[in-house]
């Protein structure tokens, strides 16, 4: 009786061919849903720094505001343009250890806010900057009757709060006999000498966004990277960009 030879057949050349192809498909799959999870804690990852920065900017523009001294030198300017940079200044109290031994004499200061754009090598950034006169120069101002002065702007000199802001806009308010808000004006007859509440709208871009739009006039709409802004009416269902609207007191008036 013959024992038995076991056979030494390999695979053949068919089915080393269905066995890659397989194998390609695997990899490919795997490789979609790694990038679509790369994709997605790209998105969430951006999405809590944009958090972190508006909450950041909205605890210091609550805390200037809430010390407002209403005076009529004040800025709330606005520049025109399709995407809203307006310029808040006010005079606001500020704690000791919020000035310079060399710059404190009294509490109160000079704060004011305004868009600007940093740059870091090739790369253009469009901040919030906060710019703060202490109070040696305040009083200064006031003496001299230039508090104007204390409101320019300063991009040297001023800190940015907030990063890859596309849009700043700020817009008095009061209430009405009725208890309804309404746009104040320093120019009409109401009854608030000063306005009671700011409310306050910053449009934010991701950091995918910050990063293509290269130059101002890229911020600005009109520069060649631009088209990845969109359009100013289309802000709301921008993938790339998030609506930060509130409404906070403006000095020591009840919280809106």
């Amino acid at each position: 009786m013959k024992p038995h030879i076991p056979s030494r057949r390999g695979f053949s050349l068919m089915e080393l061919s269905c066995s890659m192809g397989v194998g390609s498909i695997v990899l490919l799959l795997a490789t979609s849903m790694l990038g679509s999870s790369g994709d997605g804690y790209q998105k969430i990852s951006s999405n809590i720094a944009n958090a972190r920065e508006v909450r950041a900017v909205v605890a210091q523009l609550r805390s200037d505001l809430a010390r407002a001294k209403y005076n009529p030198s004040q800025i709330i300017g606005t520049p025109p343009s399709s995407r809203p940079s307006h310029h808040l200044g006010f005079l606001s109290l500020q704690a000791p250890q919020a000035q310079s031994e060399q710059g404190r004499i009294g509490d109160l200061c000079a704060v004011n806010y305004y868009l600007a754009d940093l740059r870091t090598g090739n790369q253009a950034v469009r901040c919030l900057m906060r710019g703060m006169r202490e109070s040696a120069e305040t009083y200064a101002a006031i003496k001299s009757q230039s508090t104007g002065t204390l409101f320019e702007k300063q991009p040297d000199r001023d800190e940015p709060i907030g990063f890859g802001v596309v849009s700043f806009e700020v817009q008095p308010k009061t209430k009405d006999a009725a208890g309804q808000w309404i746009d104040w004006s320093s120019n009409t007859t109401i009854t608030s000498a000063a306005p009671e509440a700011l409310a306050l709208r910053l449009l934010i871009a991701s950091q995918s966004l910050c990063a293509k739009l290269k130059s101002s006039d890229d911020w600005d709409g009109i520069g060649a990277n631009s088209k990845f802004l969109g359009k100013p009416e289309d802000a709301a269902t921008h993938p790339n960009l998030e609506i930060h609207e509130m409404l906070i007191r403006f000095g020591n008036h009840e919280s809106p």
